[in-house]
Formats: C-alpha cells, sequence, structure tokens
C-alpha cells in the first residue's frame, strides 16, 4: 500500500508465534516484539510471555507473567513494559499490574488498580500512565479514568469519562487523549429477554425473531439435558423446542432442535407434524 508523500509501505512475513493464542497482549519496545499471556488452545489464560527481534527475525522466550491472564492492556514505560488488568482462568476481571524490566528480563509487581478490570485502554504521556475505562466485575462497562505514578507506585482517579466502554482503541496528539469504538452494554429495553448465544435471527412482518440458541454459560433457556462443558472443552448440549410462528396461511408446524448427550455431530435432528 502507498502513503503520501511518495512514501511506500509494504507487508513483511515474520516467523510464526511459538505459543499459539488469541486475546494476547502486544508491546513494543526497542525493536522487540513482546506478545503477553492470552488464551491458549485449552481456553485458559497463559503466562507465557515472548518476545519477537524485529531485526533478527527470532522468538525469546521471557520469564513468565506473575499472573496468568488474558484481555490485558500493556504500555511501554523507558525500559519497562507494564500490564494492566485482564481476566483470570475463571473469567473474572483481575486487578493486577505488573512491569517486566527489559534490562534485568524479570518481572516486578506493581500497585494493584483501585478495582479489577479487563479491557482498558491505556496510554503514556511523560512518564504517567492513563487508563481508561475497562469491564469490572459486574460485566457493566467502566467510565473510570485513572493515572498511574510510576514515581510513586501509586493510582489516582481522574474525572470519568462521559461515556461507560471497554475495549477501545486510545491514542494521544498533542496533549489529548482521543478513544475511539469500545464496547457498551445496551439499556434494559433493548435487551434480549433470554440471554442466548449461537442462535437463528431473521425479519419477520417488521419483527426480529430470535430462535433457539446456547443458552449456557449466558443464563437458561430451555431445558438442559447434559453440560460437561469448561472453557475450551467439551461443548454443552441442549434440548429446548424452537418458537413457532404461524403467519395466517401457513400450515402448522412443530419443530425441534433435538441436542441431547453425545457429540455435536448428533444435534440437528427435526421433527414435524
Amino acid at each position: 500500500m502507498a502513503a503520501g508523500g511518495g512514501q511506500a509501505f509494504a507487508w513483511q512475513v515474520f516467523p510464526p508465534m511459538p505459543t499459539c493464542r488469541v486475546y494476547g497482549t502486544v508491546a513494543h519496545q526497542d525493536g522487540h516484539l513482546l506478545v503477553l499471556g492470552g488464551c491458549g488452545r485449552a481456553g485458559l489464560p497463559l503466562d507465557t510471555a515472548e518476545t519477537l527481534d524485529m531485526a533478527s527475525h527470532t522468538w525469546l522466550a521471557l520469564a513468565p507473567l506473575p499472573t496468568a491472564r488474558a484481555g490485558a492492556a500493556a504500555v511501554v514505560l523507558g525500559k519497562q513494559v507494564l500490564v494492566v488488568g485482564g481476566v483470570d482462568e475463571v473469567q473474572s476481571p483481575v486487578a493486577a499490574v505488573e512491569a517486566f524490566l527489559a534490562d534485568e528480563g524479570r518481572w516486578e509487581r506493581r500497585a494493584t488498580l483501585p478495582q479489577a478490570a479487563m479491557g482498558v485502554a491505556t496510554v503514556e504521556r511523560d512518564g504517567m500512565v492513563y487508563a481508561l475505562g475497562g469491564m469490572g466485575p459486574d460485566t457493566a462497562p467502566q467510565a473510570q479514568v485513572l493515572v498511574y505514578e510510576s514515581r510513586r507506585d501509586r493510582w489516582l482517579s481522574l474525572p470519568s469519562m462521559p461515556t461507560p466502554c471497554y475495549g477501545a482503541s486510545t491514542f494521544l496528539h498533542g496533549n489529548k487523549i482521543y478513544v475511539l469504538g469500545s464496547w457498551t452494554k445496551l439499556p434494559r429495553s433493548l435487551r434480549m429477554r433470554d440471554k442466548r448465544a449461537d442462535f437463528v435471527v431473521g425479519s419477520l412482518g417488521g419483527n426480529i425473531v430470535a430462535i433457539g440458541g446456547l443458552a449456557v454459560p449466558l443464563g437458561l433457556c430451555g431445558e438442559l439435558q447434559s453440560c460437561t462443558a469448561t472453557l475450551g472443552g467439551t461443548a454443552c448440549h441442549a434440548y429446548s423446542p424452537m418458537l413457532l410462528f404461524q403467519p395466517a396461511g401457513w400450515a402448522p408446524t412443530i419443530c425441534y432442535w433435538g441436542c441431547g448427550p453425545g457429540p455435536e455431530s448428533s444435534c440437528g435432528s427435526t421433527v414435524s407434524t
């Protein structure tokens, strides 16, 4: 791709990460790309820390994080990388803050967040780290704004944002911090009656219709026959009737989506009468 002023940009391929993961935290420091934590193949948070030497295209293992986590924020403070918040193995936000000392190759614990949070947006200015938003233990987005004073190892509160959010993107321009995008929480009047995932949706007569779905772990939406699922484990199987919508002129039909115990391939049978 091209940029203004005749300067050209191009993609470059680097060696794959030694550890497969999602929701990892990335930071760039002195020509090295650090990949920290995340969720592994088992769906559990990792304490794995690795760095890619951008010049030699080689990966190196770093000392593991003291707190295994995913969905954390990271910000570079000189020769240190500060890792903030995230979620633990039970998907609960954590308040842990830890610093990787690049010159010494080790981790140090720092003052924890006033409240556990994941999806915090961070930005650094003049040696101060600003942490904005995040999702708290109640799963609600936060509007809080904190600043970390590294010399005193403490967090201070600043005026809250107008809009609570988490998972936002931030950048610094002059003396202003811009917060873009993010997840928010819909008002109760717009929420679905039953919490669910992996359901079918369509439009019918000017209405939006939601049919079936998996109610675990968000909430119950039908009779559960078996559930041996853990994070990254076997899928849950449920058995619940599909809601019947019968516009005028349609023949009566009753359909059931059978998802009983056993492998996922056994799901999907239908019965019509």
